[in-house]
């Protein structure tokens, strides 16, 4: 990103492979070197810019499933005007940790999505004769319900003005493990011959990419051992 002749604005170049729904949204967000002497989290800003402006290029990239749920997106020489800074100039590292907490540890994933999936996930293991995978289906149920409790817990803290912080890394990995479990579980008790277009087969292709996306259940694991059980790196 380079201030633009003017001083009204800025003109930012670069691309961006993994954007989440771009291929269907009409404004984007990203962080961008404002300071081209700066290093690691120092001299970023953070833009948010609609996907129509002159210069943006979005190619959508097929998934597993068929769905187009990112994108590539090409910025060449793209004005954004002042106002599309966010958080300030030079302090985009900080908006950005503030908008990855959100996203895994509030709003990405709906405790609405995830019990219904559990009622319906009741509702199949109803007619199993397996007492192991009808208490499994208890177990998710259960666990939706935890999440569901906790994400307003969650809510609650921020409108109290606390920061989710690193507490938001261990929603992100069990509702992201919660989706993988509870479609894999399904799949077992439809059986070897599940239709085809099942939307439990859509689902379980779609929740795996959850320990994925919005940072690797892997690098979670780091936030939480280091961050909130103070373990050494």
């Amino acid at each position: 990103a380079t201030p633009d002749r003017d001083g009204r604005g800025w003109r930012l170049n670069g691309q961006k492979t993994w954007s989440s729904r771009a291929a269907y949204a009409d404004w984007c967000f990203g962080l961008f070197r404002s300071d081209p002497e700066s290093e690691r989290h120092r001299g970023l800003t953070y833009f948010m810019l609609p996907l129509d402006s002159e210069g943006v290029t979005v190619r959508p990239i097929a998934q597993l499933d068929g769905e187009h749920g990112f994108a590539e997106i090409f910025f060449d020489d793209v004005y954004v005007p002042s106002d599309g800074v966010l958080g300030g100039v030079g302090h985009g590292w900080k908006v950005a940790m503030a908008t990855t907490s959100s996203e895994r540890g509030l709003t990405l994933r709906s405790p609405g999505r995830f019990m219904a999936t559990a009622d319906r996930l009741l509702e199949l293991a109803s007619g199993s004769d397996d007492q192991g995978l009808r208490d499994a289906a208890a177990r998710a149920w259960c666990d939706s319900d935890a999440y569901r409790l906790y994400t307003f817990y969650a809510a609650a803290r921020l409108s109290e003005g606390i920061e989710l912080g690193a507490d938001s890394s261990l929603m992100k990995v069990f509702w992201s493990e919660l989706d993988l479990r509870m479609h894999e579980l399904a799949l077992e008790l439809l059986g070897p011959h599940a239709p085809a277009a099942s939307p439990w087969l859509d689902g379980f292709l779609f929740a795996l990419a959850g320990p994925i996306y919005a940072g690797t259940n892997e690098i979670q694991r780091n936030i939480v051992a280091e961050r909130v059980l103070g373990l050494p790196r």
